[in-house]
Parts: structure tokens; sequence; C-alpha cells
């Protein structure tokens, strides 16, 4: 069977994400197809995760951080330049997960490094995480993505995927944190390009073919429109966060005018009931706060015009509404 291999030069990691639907969609599967890539610094999260509850996406907006949502499953990943992200694809009946790791960990001892098949998803060297996979199946097709650690840098990836404790009771997958190390801990001289070489004459090797590397970069977007279709799927704010499962998020505090306890229905990033307990003295104010809520996308600065324009409608509520804008806006960093 023939092979093709292709290589992003890009690290927007909305284009690469977007090149491995394409791959997966569109692309004749009747070869065994290698993609290599990298992104910028991203939080890369699972189809069914919620971002809230992953990740701190207040520092990553001040921080300029990509938020993306893939199509597969699994957890929460940090990605920057310092790591390598490896995808497979194969026709059904010449799929062959097992052989998909193989090469991976020939292209280690290439490398001078032992890894080993740790469960079904992950790759360690001893005790120590250094990939996870994820995977994807459709009638004709098969697909396995999945990353390995070069030389991340582990400071941020516990700065963005540790979030805040809010009271979220969400529905959907969390990730679960493992011990993990970079492939330099094991060879100081190993890179992206190192070891995309190594993957690739693994890939070739294992296989016993080889193939013209094709390199992928912006202007793949304009030749390929299809491709930019996903593009623009994966960098809209309803994929990345509407498609967030179902959650409530619950909150309480007492200002000096009154007690609130606050319940919000989130479904599709949207807030879809919002109930509060209160012992204020002006109920007029906590049916004006839910009905201003109610419909509105669970983002920050969507909550924040939607309550000063009600300071504005109503001038004699401006403190009580001011007080609990700071409030929930504040209690909504996460």
């Amino acid at each position: 069977m023939k092979l093709r291999i292709l290589k992003s030069a890009v690290t927007n990691p909305w284009f690469n994400l977007a090149t491995e639907d394409w791959i997966f969609n569109t692309l004749n599967p009747d070869s065994h197809t290698l993609f290599l890539w990298r992104n910028s610094e991203t939080v890369v999260i699972g189809r069914s995760q919620n971002p809230w509850v992953e990740c701190k996406t207040d520092k990553m907006e001040a921080d300029d951080v990509f938020l993306a949502r893939r199509q597969s499953g699994g957890g929460a990943v940090f990605h920057d330049l310092g790591n390598t992200n490896f995808t497979f694809l194969s026709p059904s009946d010449a799929y062959d997960q097992e052989a998909n790791f193989t090469i991976i960990i020939n292209a280690l001892k290439k490398l001078g490094i032992d890894a080993t098949l740790s469960g079904r998803n992950d790759m360690q060297v001893g005790d120590r995480k250094i990939s996870g996979s994820a995977f994807k199946h459709a009638a004709d097709r098969s697909f396995h993505h999945g990353t390995l650690l070069v030389n991340a840098n582990m400071q941020k990836l516990g700065d963005y995927l540790n979030p805040h404790l809010l009271k979220l009771k969400a529905k959907g997958i969390k990730s679960v944190r493992a011990r993990v190390a970079n492939l330099v801990d094991f060879n100081e001289t190993i890179n992206h390009e190192t070891l995309s070489e190594a993957i690739i004459e693994a890939f070739c090797e294992y296989h016993g073919e080889t193939a013209q590397v094709e390199q992928l970069d912006e202007a793949s977007l304009a030749k390929q429109p299809t491709l930019n279709a996903y593009y623009q799927q994966m960098a809209d704010w309803d994929w990345r966060f509407g498609k967030t499962p179902e959650f409530t998020h619950h909150i309480e505090t007492r200002f000096d005018w009154g007690m609130m306890d606050v319940h919000i229905d989130v479904k599709q990033a949207m807030i879809t009931e919002v109930v509060i307990f209160s012992d204020a003295l002006n109920v007029e104010l906590i049916d004006l706060l839910k009905n201003t809520l109610t419909g509105v996308k669970y983002n920050k600065p969507e909550i924040k015009n939607k309550l000063d324009d009600l300071a504005k409608t109503q001038p004699e509520l401006v403190a009580q509404v001011s007080d609990f804008e700071k409030w929930l806006v504040g209690e909504m960093e996460g």
C-alpha cells in the first residue's frame, strides 16, 4: 500500500486541527497517511469537554494562548512549540493501532530513547508519560492522533490546565493528570525536526515504502476550499465554546444589601435558566437580573454588556447591579 506524508509549516492550532479533519473526511483512504505538526501555545480540549472546567480561560486570553476543541475525544492538553503532534490515517481494513505505536517507539529508539506502551492510549519512558493518543473511526477509515512532549514548558502546562475552583457541576469528560516528562530529559539534543525525521524514517521502514514529504502552509487553505471551511469552524467561538456540554455554575455571596445564591444553567455556552435565591428586599432586582442573563452567551464581555445596559435603564439600581456584575464576572474567571 502506498504512503503519504504531510508536514505542516504552520503553528496555528486551528489550521492544524482543520487539516486533521480535512485528512480524515476528505482524503482518499487508499494509503497510509502520516501528518506531522506542532502548535503555538494552545490548550486543546476534547470534543466533550468544558473549557471553563479544564483551563483558565481568563489567563489564556490575557496571554494570547489559543483555545482549540478537537473533533476526537480525550482530555485537555497544553501544546507549545515543544510538542510534536502525529496523526495516522489508514483504510479501516488496513488500520493497525499497535503498528502506529510501534512506529513511534521505533523512531524514539533511533534517538536513544526506550519508550513503552502504557495502557491503550499512552507511551512512557520509565514511569513518566511522554505521549497520549486519541482515536476516531469511520466506515472506511481510521484515525490515530498523538502528542509527544519534546521540550514543552511544564510550568505553563500547570498555569493553564489547573482551573480555578469554580462550583461547576459539569457533564462531559474531565481530564486526569499524569506524571509527565519531556523527551529532552532523556536526550538533550532532540527537537521537533530531528524527531519528525526519525518518525518519517520509521514510518517508511515499517511499511517498506517511501514517499515525498508534502509541506502544508497557509496557501493550502486557498487551494483547498474544504480545508478552509474546516479552518473557519475550528476558529469559530461557537465551536470552541458553544459545543460545551450542559453545565450549572453555582455561586453565592453576601452583599450589604442582601445574600445572593445564584444557579446558572448553561447549554451550548448559552445561559438557559437563572435561579436566584436571595433575602434582598428589592424583588424587582432579582427578576431583572434573571431576565437579563437568560439567553445570553456564557461569556464575560456579553454578560458585562447586558448588565451595563440594565444599569442604564434602572438608575435606582445602579449600585446593586454594579456589585452583582463585578462579583459574577470575577467568579467566571476560570
